[in-house]
């Protein structure tokens, strides 16, 4: 390797360096008021837990959650990131900061391979903004890194670096199993484009070497292969509990439902938390022929990279489209950012006011993580997330400072909050008494046995738009029911009334809520307790003699009678 190139290499190498210190810090001040949140939802519900039984036993199979089969390699990267430092919900957060700016670091280097520094500059920048990316990049989710490492891959892939590639396609199918997609998608595209070619010759085959390197791409399998035969040779079970597979594989497969999964999907590549406003502006500006910068035309992205990003997000669709029972846009997260960076380089390419238009597009992100959509969304996909948090965090204090010792009815994650301390809720466990939703049927069912709970913790389970557009499709909603475990949640009163209770306490937060039901049997036993109080103080006072002052003896001062 000559001199010069050594020099290029090594100020490439310090100028990612610079791009991912620049991105953590810039992501670490933009949430630093987020990272001492407790953990939310599937952060609490699997992932954390699954983490600290790996810090504790040294085991991957977690004891204190069911095991689902997800690889091992970010739990393991937390666990050792707790070993060194200290376990809280500040230390993780900030970890998973880390894994977020190597994700945008990744992008920055695949956008500056492919295209203009400019490009890059701006896709990043957009990416680093864009809702759903920015609340996940502080949370514990595999879709992060499984994203970060993609990308990476991908960028060594295009630069025939095979070994490189491989390496880190194997190592992303270790952080989330789903993201095997992406060396399999690029096999099957590069055993097809000849004869695709054949038609289109900007899309002619790649070299000798690049066909050569092709057949390992499915070696990136391998690793992952061994994770699940040692899963089932320590569970019994190749991919997970049955719930589990029953949930995002046997549950899934129905012909209708993929179909109404694919059409999410296309939404959340190319509308969802206004994303619309750029892949809209993209459209419009196709229609416009591209600008000159001198005697040359600006630069598009070379076809034959087009065509291996358009695989990947097909891929990518296609597979979420038909596993996983929970449609969430954060199982986009490895293919989203290419999409920005598709339509960021058309836009560059013929729109002459370029930075203006992604500066507007950047702003409507921001505005998306505060402002939620009239549409039903996970409130994982932006800042909703907090007021959730929150609402969980003020409901739990109140049951601490109210009831003590009662036994709470409650749905989850609110299940685990109340009786895993770790997750940063209450010092102490809490007796619960669990329950599938708050549906009419699943409370109705509780309400035949109200002697097992004394309060009811009950809470929206799904943001609800005050002006829902799905509310004008009856049979969207009867779609969702049957194929999306979709489930109208009681109100608090209607909870209240069916549980044979009041609501002593409510909080709402953008469109999110959360109450406190407290038992009518509870509040009658209560009263019986403050009159006998009352009645005992008045005999103890006719009891009492008075001294020569008129005034009571101090034997009754120690009788208070609290009426609540």
């Amino acid at each position: 390797m000559s001199e010069a190139s050594t020099a290029g290499s090594e100020r490439a190498r310090l100028g990612l360096l610079s791009v991912f210190a620049l991105s953590f810090t810039l992501l670490f001040a933009l949430h630093t008021p987020l990272l001492r949140l407790p953990y939310f939802w599937d952060e609490a519900g699997h992932f954390v837990p699954a983490a600290r039984d790996l810090l504790l036993t040294a085991d991957p199979i977690p004891t204190s959650t069911l095991s689902n089969a997800h690889p091992p390699l970010l739990t393991g990267f937390l666990a050792l990131w707790w070993k060194l430092g200290t376990f809280a919900p500040a230390s993780t957060r900030t970890a998973m900061l880390l894994v977020a700016a190597l994700a945008l670091t990744g992008l920055f280097r695949l956008a500056r391979q492919v295209s203009s520094l400019e490009v890059a500059v701006a896709a990043t920048i957009c990416t680093a903004l864009y809702p759903v990316f920015f609340a996940q990049s502080s949370m514990v989710h595999l879709d992060m890194a499984a994203a970060a490492l993609t990308l990476w891959g991908l960028s060594f892939y295009l630069e025939d670096r095979r070994w490189l590639s491989l390496a880190l396609f194997a190592a992303a199918a270790l952080a989330k199993e789903t993201a095997i997609v992406a060396p399999f998608a690029l096999l099957l595209w590069e055993l097809v484009r000849p004869m695709v070619a054949r038609r289109w010759a900007v899309l002619n085959p790649g070299s000798a070497r690049r066909s050569a390197s092709l057949s390992l791409l499915w070696l990136a399998a391998l690793p992952l292969a061994l994770w699940f035969a040692y899963h089932a040779h320590r569970t019994g079970y190749v991919l997970g509990n049955p719930e589990f597979v029953r949930y995002n594989l046997s549950a899934t497969l129905d012909p209708l439902r993929i179909l109404l999964a694919g059409l999410r999907r296309l939404w959340h590549l190319t509308g969802y938390m206004n994303l619309w406003l750029l892949t809209g502006v993209t459209v419009l500006a196709m229609r416009r022929p591209a600008l000159r910068d001198g005697p040359r035309e600006r630069p598009r992205i070379d076809f034959r990279v087009q065509a291996v990003f358009a695989a990947l997000i097909l891929a990518y669709a296609v597979m979420v489209s038909v596993l996983g029972g929970a449609v969430l846009a954060r199982y986009l997260l490895p293919v989203t950012p290419l999409v920005i960076l598709l339509c960021v380089s058309t836009v560059r390419r013929r729109l002459r006011h370029w930075l203006w238009v992604v500066s507007l597009v950047c702003a409507g992100f921001v505005a998306g993580l505060f402002v939620n959509p009239l549409y039903p969304f996970a409130p994982e996909d932006n800042l909703a997330y907090r007021d959730s948090i929150i609402l969980h965090w003020r409901a739990a204090d109140f049951l601490i400072a109210k009831y003590p010792s009662a036994r709470v009815l409650t749905a989850w994650p609110a299940t685990d909050e109340l009786t895993k301390p770790y997750l940063g809720y209450v010092r102490e466990p809490h007796a619960v008494v669990a329950v599938e939703n708050f549906s009419a049927a699943s409370l109705a069912a509780a309400a035949r046995d109200r002697s097992r709970y004394d309060v009811a913790l009950v809470f929206s389970t799904k943001y609800q738009p005050p002006y829902n557009l799905f509310d004008l499709l009856p049979f969207w909603e009867r779609l969702q029911e049957r194929y999306f475990d979709y489930h109208r949640d009681l109100s608090a009163e209607e909870a209240a009334r069916l549980l044979g209770g009041r609501v002593v306490w409510r909080e709402q937060r953008r469109g999110e809520w959360v109450a406190v039901i407290e038992m009518d049997r509870v509040l009658n036993a209560r009263n019986l307790t403050a009159d006998l109080l009352g009645y005992t103080r008045i005999l103890q006072e006719k009891r009492t003699p008075k001294d020569t002052k008129g005034t009571r003896r101090k034997e009754s001062a120690f009788i208070r009678v609290d009426p609540r």
